[in-house]
């Protein structure tokens, strides 16, 4: 198996290079545009343009970026290295819950305790955040980002670049539009649209 080089070096990183860690992957260290000291014992490597040094036939990369309201800085990493013809596989947490029905795309995280069900469609740069719930026939677009807690109901569609802030909850068949905040603790129960914020019990737009 290829050797990993997680891309970022903040919190998400740290919990994406632990998840390697306890999948038995083996992982070189970490890029960092800061400063560069180690984290979980892994090394910094320096910026990104060390992954330059490896054929891209030769290691796997790892989205360590997370979001906070907004994906553009996630996605942009994604696509550069993807354009040079590196590698996202999917990580999936031992402690998530997938069901063998599960469509998982590249570069997908599932973290622990997330649970994903029949049917689920999950799209490339994706991230399903700690206990995290996607019931069964749901689409998840690429480059979303659901944070933890999020419960996401059955025949829900989220397009992309959506973000669910923590704890947020969607009622079945429902469309999240691409670009779309879900803010924290909200509870949608009707249809967002594309690049719109909501917020409240029930969401409503801000």
């Amino acid at each position: 198996m290829r050797p990993y080089i997680v891309l970022g070096g903040g919190g998400h990183a740290k919990v994406v290079m632990e998840v390697l860690q306890l999948c038995g992957k083996t992982v070189i260290g970490f890029t960092d545009l800061g400063v560069c000291a180690p984290v979980l014992d892994f090394a910094c490597l320096g910026n990104d343009n060390v992954v330059n040094q490896y054929n891209p036939d030769e290691i796997f990369l790892v989205n360590g970026i997370g979001s906070v309201g907004d994906n553009n800085r996630r996605k942009r990493l994604f696509l550069t290295w993807k354009e040079k013809g590196y590698s996202f596989p999917a990580i999936i947490h031992p402690a998530a819950i997938l069901s063998p029905d599960t469509v998982l795309e590249e570069g997908v995280q599932v973290m622990a305790a997330a649970v994903v069900q029949a049917g689920a469609y999950i799209g490339p740069n994706t991230i399903i955040n700690t206990r995290a719930t996607i019931d069964h026939d749901t689409t998840i677009g690429e480059h979303v980002h659901i944070a933890p807690g999020c419960v996401i109901s059955g025949n829900v569609k989220v397009e992309s670049d959506a973000h669910l802030g923590p704890g947020a909850v969607v009622i079945q068949g429902l469309t999240i539009g691409k670009g779309s905040i879900v803010a924290a603790g909200s509870v949608v129960v009707k249809d967002v649209d594309e690049y719109t914020k909501v917020a409240g019990v029930p969401a409503r737009k801000m």
